[in-house]
Parts: C-alpha cells; sequence; structure tokens
C-alpha cells in the first residue's frame, strides 16, 4: 500500500466574492480567516458576534498533488477524510466522488477512474450548515424543537454536526467547517482493512481473541491475513469477493496482565497487529484485557449502577468532557494531553465524553487507555429532539456503525450511552405538550430503534445506556429529581440557586451530572477583556457568561457565603473558592454513602473558549481553585468534614482495597489558631468503604460556630501492621468552617509570600504554569513551601519574573 498524507497547505476560497487564501489542514475555515488575517480573534471581546456570517456562506477547499504512475494504476486508489464537516460535496479533476452531510461518519470515497498521472485536483466544497439546517426545518412536517441559547444558530439538531457549534450556555456559536484530524490518498494493490475489531473472552487463565476483519476489494482476490498479539500469531487464507466480506482470525493469549483504571493498578496494553500482504496494509492498535460489567440491578433502594472492574467495584470520579476547543484547528495531541494528564493528577478516573460535542479523537481514547480513564461515551445528541425520517434514521445508523467500531476496541470505554439529556426534552417544549405520543414515537424510532439495534449488534460486551440521565435499559424514570435509580443530574443548586447544603437532601446512585460555575482565572479575564470592560457586569464580561442567570446566580451565592469583594480579582477568587467548596460539599457527602452511591462526574473538565463557567480547567488548561479542590476530594484516602442538620462528623472514605488503623486527633480551634477543645480516638476503616469516625452537634460544642473551626488529623498504617515495619504510614488533615465564612470575623493573617529559587505562592499569573497546590488552609505560624511548575515546553521563570507575577489572596483580603 502506498500512502500520501494530504496534510498541510490547501487554498480557500470564499466562493461569494472568489477571494482565495491558504489554509492548513487537518484545520477549519474560520482558523484560515485569523491566520490571513482577515477575521479578528472570535475569543477577544465580543468579535465572535461580527463572525456569523461565516457559517452562512458556502467555501472552496482545493489542494493539487503530483502522483506517480504506479499509484493510480493500482486496483484501488482510495481518498479518506476522517472528519468532514459538515454539508460537503468532493471532486477529483473535476469528477464528482463523494458527498457527505454527518461529521461523525469517516468520509471515503474509491477514487480509482478519476485519479491519473501527474498533476490531480482535489477540492471539497463546504455549504453553509446554517442554511442547510433552515431548509431542512422548511421541509418538515411538524416542528421539532431544540434548546435556544444567547447566541445560536437555528435548527442545530437537524444537520449531523457537533450541536455545541452553534452555541451553548458556556460555547461561542461559530459555524466554522473543515477537514479534521487525518486526511489521506492510499493506493492498494489488494483488498482494503476497512475495520478490524475484536471480541475478547477470558477462559481460564488465558483470553480468547476474536478478531473480525471487514475487506473491501474492486475485484474477487485471495488474501492471506497474519494476526499477532502478545506473543500470540495466527494466519488465515481468505477468498475475497468483490464489494465487501468478512474474515476472521483467532488469538489465544496466556500470561497477559490486566488493565485497570487509575488509582487501581497498572495499565498493561498490547500491541495487535494485523498485515495483508496482498495490499501492503498493516493496521496497529492496542489492547487492553480487562473484564468490565455495568452493575444496574434492583435492590432496596431502588436500581444501582457502578462499573465493576475485574471482579473490583470502582468508585468512579472524575468529570465531564467537553470538545477541547471551539476551534477544531486547535484540536491537538498535544491540548488532549494536557487536559487529560491533568485530570489523572487531580485523581479522577472516570470522563463522560458529552453528548452536544463530537466523538473525540483517536488520541484521546489512547491516552485514555494509557492513563486508566473510564469513558462514558455519549452519542452525540444533546438538549434535544431530533428527527425520525428514514433519511436521518440511516445516517444515523452510518455513524453508529463507524463510530462503535473505530471505538469498541478501546479498553477505556466502559458504557456507550444513547444522548444526553433527551429523554427530558420530551418534556421541555410546548409543540411537545401537544402532541406528546408523535415525539415519543420519533425518540423510540431514533435511539432504541437505530442508535441502540445498532449497538447491541456490533458491541454487546458493553452496557447499552438509553440516555443520560435513566433509570437504565426500559427504565423511565424521572431521575434529574429522583436520587434511587440509576444515573442522575442533580442541578437544583445550581438552576434553582439552592443552598449548597442541598446536595446533602439527595443520595443518588450515579451522579453523572452536577455542578456550580464560577470566574476564569484573571490572566484568563485580561486575554479577552479590553481595558474598561474588567468588570464582570460589563458588555464583554457578560458576553463570556453564556448562562442566562450566571452572573446573578454567581453573585447571588457569593452573597449568601461571603462578604462582598472590593474588586475584580477579589471577585475572581471568591467566586473560585465557591464553586470549589460547593463540588466539595457534594463528593464528600456522596462518597460517604458508599456503595449507595458509586461515582460523581460533576460538570464540566474543560473549557472552549475563555469564558465564565462550570469547568475545573480554565480554556488554558490552567487549574482554577476547584482542580486543586479536586485533587483532595478525589483522593483515594480521604478525610473529610461533613455538615448535615446540625452535625459535623468526620469520615475517612477509603477506595483501596487495605483497611486502615490509626489515630485521628480533633480540635476546635479559635481564629488565631488555638484549640478550644480537643479529642483524640482510635480509628479504622475497612477496605472500600466510608467509615465514620467522629460527630458532633454543632449546638453542643464548647464554642460557637462563629470562633471557632474544626481542624482534623489521621496518623494511619494499614491495619496489622506494626510500626517497626516502618514503610506506609499516612497523614491526612481535614479542615473546615462550621458556617458561611462571612459570618467569621477573620483576624489579619499577617502573612508573607516569598520566592526562593523556584518556590512560592498560589497564583504566578500569565507565566504559562502553576504552583503544585492553591486554595488550601494555613494555620498561624505554619509555612507552606510549593513548587512552582513550569508549563510543558516552557523554560522555569526566573526567580525575579516570579516574584513580580506572584499574588497571594486570602479571605480577609478578599473584602479589605
Amino acid at each position: 500500500m502506498n500512502r500520501l498524507d494530504l496534510s498541510g497547505k490547501w487554498t480557500l476560497t470564499r466562493i461569494a466574492d472568489g477571494s482565495r487564501r491558504p489554509a492548513i489542514m487537518p484545520g477549519d475555515i474560520l482558523s484560515a480567516l485569523i491566520a490571513s488575517g482577515e477575521a479578528p480573534d472570535p475569543y477577544y471581546d465580543r468579535n465572535e458576534l461580527g463572525l456569523q456570517w461565516i457559517g452562512r456562506e458556502a467555501w472552496l477547499l482545493e489542494r493539487d498533488i503530483e502522483l506517480d504512475s504506479s499509484f493510480v494504476s493500482a486496483p484501488s486508489v482510495v481518498l479518506s477524510f476522517e472528519m468532514l464537516d459538515t454539508i460537503a460535496e468532493v471532486s477529483l479533476n473535476g469528477i464528482p466522488v463523494g458527498s457527505g452531510a454527518n461529521m461523525f461518519r469517516f468520509f471515503r470515497a474509491d477514487v480509482t477512474q478519476a485519479a491519473k498521472p501527474g498533476a490531480n485536483h482535489i477540492s471539497v466544497l463546504i455549504r453553509s450548515p446554517e442554511k442547510a439546517a433552515i431548509e431542512a426545518a422548511a421541509r418538515l412536517p411538524y416542528p421539532i424543537p431544540c434548546s435556544s441559547f444567547p447566541v445560536e444558530s437555528p435548527h442545530r439538531n437537524l444537520i449531523r454536526k457537533a450541536q455545541c457549534m452553534a452555541g451553548w450556555d458556556w460555547g461561542p456559536c461559530l459555524m466554522t467547517g473543515g477537514i479534521y484530524d487525518g486526511l489521506c490518498l492510499e493506493s492498494l494493490a489488494g483488498p482494503r482493512i476497512e475495520y478490524a475489531v475484536t471480541a475478547i473472552e477470558r477462559r481460564g487463565e488465558a483470553w480468547a481473541v476474536d478478531v473480525e476483519v471487514e475487506l473491501e476489494s474492486r475485484t474477487a482476490c485471495r488474501a492471506e491475513l497474519t494476526a499477532s498479539l502478545a506473543g500470540s500469531t495466527a494466519k488465515t487464507t481468505v477468498e475475497v469477493p468483490a464489494g465487501h466480506s468478512i474474515a476472521r482470525i483467532e488469538l489465544l493469549v496466556r500470561d497477559a496482565e490486566p488493565w485497570w483504571p487509575a488509582g487501581y493498578g497498572a495499565q498493561a496494553l498490547y500491541e495487535l497487529v494485523l498485515r495483508c500482504p496482498e495490499s501492503g496494509q498493516e493496521l496497529r492498535k492496542r489492547i487492553g484485557f480487562r473484564e468490565l460489567e455495568v452493575v444496574a440491578e434492583p435492590d432496596a433502594i431502588g436500581r444501582s449502577l457502578l462499573f465493576r472492574v475485574n471482579g473490583r467495584d470502582i468508585f468512579c470520579k472524575g468529570a465531564n468532557w467537553i470538545p477541547a476547543d471551539a476551534l477544531p484547528s486547535r484540536w491537538s495531541l498535544g491540548r488532549h494531553e494536557d487536559l487529560l494528564e491533568s485530570a489523572v493528577q487531580a485523581n479522577m478516573n472516570c470522563l463522560r465524553v458529552w453528548g452536544g460535542g463530537r466523538y473525540e479523537s483517536d488520541d484521546f481514547y489512547e491516552l485514555c487507555d494509557e492513563k486508566g480513564i473510564l469513558v462514558w461515551q455519549d452519542f452525540m445528541f444533546s438538549c434535544s429532539l431530533y428527527p425520525s425520517d428514514p433519511a436521518f434514521l440511516a445516517e444515523v445508523e452510518a455513524e453508529v456503525r463507524h463510530q462503535v467500531k473505530r471505538l469498541k476496541d478501546h479498553p477505556s470505554i466502559a458504557l456507550w450511552c444513547g444522548n444526553n439529556e433527551n429523554l427530558g426534552a420530551l418534556s421541555w417544549y410546548p409543540d411537545v405538550k401537544k402532541n406528546p405520543m408523535r415525539y415519543v414515537i420519533d425518540y423510540d424510532r431514533l435511539y432504541e430503534g437505530t442508535v441502540g439495534r445498532v449497538v447491541k449488534e456490533l458491541d454487546p460486551s458493553r452496557t447499552w445506556w438509553p440516555t443520560s440521565p435513566c433509570g437504565g435499559p426500559s427504565d423511565f424514570s424521572d431521575t434529574w429529581h429522583g436520587d434511587g435509580r440509576g444515573d442522575m443530574h442533580y442541578w437544583s443548586v445550581w438552576h434553582e440557586g439552592k443552598s449548597f447544603s442541598e446536595y446533602l437532601t439527595v443520595r443518588p446512585r450515579f451522579c453523572s451530572e452536577f455542578g456550580f460555575q464560577s470566574f476564569p482565572n484573571h490572566a484568563t479575564v485580561l486575554s479577552y477583556a479590553p481595558e474598561g470592560e474588567r468588570n464582570v457586569t460589563s458588555p464583554t464580561m457578560e458576553h463570556h457568561q453564556r448562562h442566562i442567570r450566571g452572573n446573578a446566580l454567581i453573585m447571588e451565592t457569593m452573597s449568601r457565603y461571603f462578604r462582598m469583594p472590593t474588586g475584580l480579582r477579589e471577585t475572581l477568587y471568591l467566586s473560585q473558592v465557591q464553586q470549589a467548596m460547593a463540588i466539595r460539599t457534594a463528593v464528600d457527602y456522596w462518597r460517604s454513602l458508599r456503595p449507595t452511591c458509586m461515582g460523581t462526574l460533576f460538570w464540566q473538565l474543560n473549557d472552549v473558549w475563555p469564558v465564565s463557567s462550570w469547568s475545573s480547567l480554565d480554556y488554558d488548561g490552567s487549574w482554577k481553585l476547584l482542580h486543586f479542590e479536586a485533587r483532595r476530594f478525589y483522593e483515594s484516602l480521604r478525610l473529610a468534614i461533613i455538615i448535615k442538620e446540625g452535625r459535623v462528623a468526620v469520615v475517612l472514605l477509603n477506595d483501596g482495597t487495605e483497611a486502615w488503623a490509626g489515630e485521628l486527633a480533633i480540635d476546635l480551634r479559635l481564629l488565631d489558631g488555638s484549640s478550644a477543645a480537643a479529642w483524640k480516638l482510635s480509628a479504622t476503616a475497612g477496605p472500600e468503604s466510608a467509615t465514620e469516625l467522629w460527630s458532633a452537634f454543632i449546638p453542643e460544642l464548647p464554642k460557637g460556630p462563629e470562633k471557632a473551626f474544626l481542624d482534623a488529623r489521621l496518623e494511619a498504617r494499614p491495619a496489622g501492621e506494626a510500626e517497626a515495619v516502618g514503610g506506609r504510614a499516612v497523614s491526612r488533615r481535614a479542615i473546615d468552617f462550621l458556617v458561611e465564612p462571612k459570618r467569621y470575623s477573620l483576624p489579619d493573617p499577617r502573612l508573607h509570600a516569598k520566592v526562593v529559587e523556584e518556590s512560592g505562592g498560589p497564583d504566578a499569573g500569565a507565566l504559562g504554569g502553576r504552583f503544585e497546590d492553591s486554595a488550601f488552609h494555613l494555620m498561624p505560624g505554619a509555612e507552606k513551601r510549593l513548587a512552582y511548575l513550569p508549563a510543558k515546553g516552557k523554560a522555569a521563570p526566573t526567580p525575579s519574573a516570579l516574584e513580580a507575577a506572584l499574588t497571594v489572596m486570602h479571605l480577609r483580603a478578599s473584602y479589605e
């Protein structure tokens, strides 16, 4: 096989005026216009509003290539685009070779008859996705509604394009198009391997691996296929008919190490190599051997939901994932690696790939395999109703078949989920309420009759979860408000403006969405807000807040918990403190319910542009205070303070397989750090457990809650391990206020920070790195030394530069 990579310089033409400029593919139209200077930075100020015309026009991508006679004389020449966005017509040398209307399908065209020796011209006409959606709406026999957002492109639900590109309550409306991920031209002498997927089954101490190979051939031929995996090799000779055919190879693998989620063991991966000498094609993919079961069983409470891997029940700790950027040209391996590494550093072991974005690139799932991140995989439908006419269903079926075959061999994929919140959407719209059965039938045809049917056919080993949230297959419980069955989306604290204590009123089996917003980091605000606009209620700042009540909810909550901040930097800081408090309150309590609750995935990990949102990582990948706090509240062994209904408890949360024993010291401390009361006791906790170690009613404490806070310290070892052995002693500490922070008359902490060599304090501004910790409690007289971690690929700043950028914020400084 000869392969010509088509990445690199193309030409982009605006059809309306014939103007031309260079464009880099993989990439997108808007990024090319930014590079040519014709479009301003869409993330700065309110520039996005002036760029809506781009998605309303047609564009032409072109490239000339030279092909030698041996390349074009092969029996098969194939043009491939991994992701073609979206309404497109493709030609080679003026001959139409294919079209696309779905960015989630692999575009592949046989161009054997069109290719020629010498100069060849590839052209891709990309039509307006907005006009296509409007035209589709005009053809509908009845309305099919979708959710609306402050800046949006209409009828996004009628075309198969990433839904959030049309605007969301955290993202811009940038209806660009282009060619993403990989693009190439291939010349083959024999049959082409379209897909190779495995079915893996444990047989005693070995693993039986059935490799199913899909072949495409222009002519009938014979082919020899060889597969090798983890020291096992097998061959088969097959008679390949013209067209599509299936071949199988069986392997038996012995002595393979198991693949585990992060925090539970190593991520052993083995390379499967499949060769076809006749075509010269070689396919490689990494396989992980693990047994994964989604346990969703009726019980005394309702219905469980947990992931069981290699016989161990996994407490899923993580967040929801949205695309890495609003501009597809920035979907890079480096960006994915940085975001996923931050997730692992915060002790996450699970991410939900949310249904309003994209099926991620191969490198994303390969990184999840390497890092031990379980993936809850939504199909790309979100917060809307969708058509169910034969043409739409056929397009979706082709999409699902491609994506399941592409992704199913990743050990990180834990579950297939039909959509995000679309079962709930059946009750949202006036049109649906007038004729509910019409839309229920549409829903069933799309998800059960098409998506679910194909998933069950192609990947019966994995669980089909019809929608999120839901009670499970064939269970249409209201899991927005009912907490006893399946997965829950709990949004009462944010959307209804309730206090953080409301998190303690529900007992979810698995909370796959919940969140609280904050403003971004100060350096991020400086990147998009001009001077004069750096105030949270300025037009620019409000433009970078896409939830219609977002700023009001942040500030109302701030007034509930804190004293009013004095300026912008203080406001940004307090918004992040309260975001961290909110999510910590939920996670600590829900982890304490183990095994009733077995998963918490907060909304959301990352941002697609600089914005006020629910994310724990800012747009540039820097850590907000929530992410530092997540590293603590997602620790495998976590000491937590939980306050509920006037009672304070110290709880040890243990996800590990070892029991722990040690000494717990608790102090009720006054604001000067002195102890007003103290307790010491022995503490033990079993494996994979949540154990309450101590509790008290707050009104019965010797000091009023506005005068004191709780400080708990645990020194522990694995149960039965003597101190003389040395080794594995651990220390855990938990400090918390007993009432809202604003009710404390905080003394001046007399805090001093200095840079010594490469150590410093908690905010390095725009230097592009971060300190190893932030958002921590510091006791009177204590010193905390923090290493500064430069951004990947950047040199460490000098001590003087670091000292100049260093800012230290604390609660009292936020209002005085």
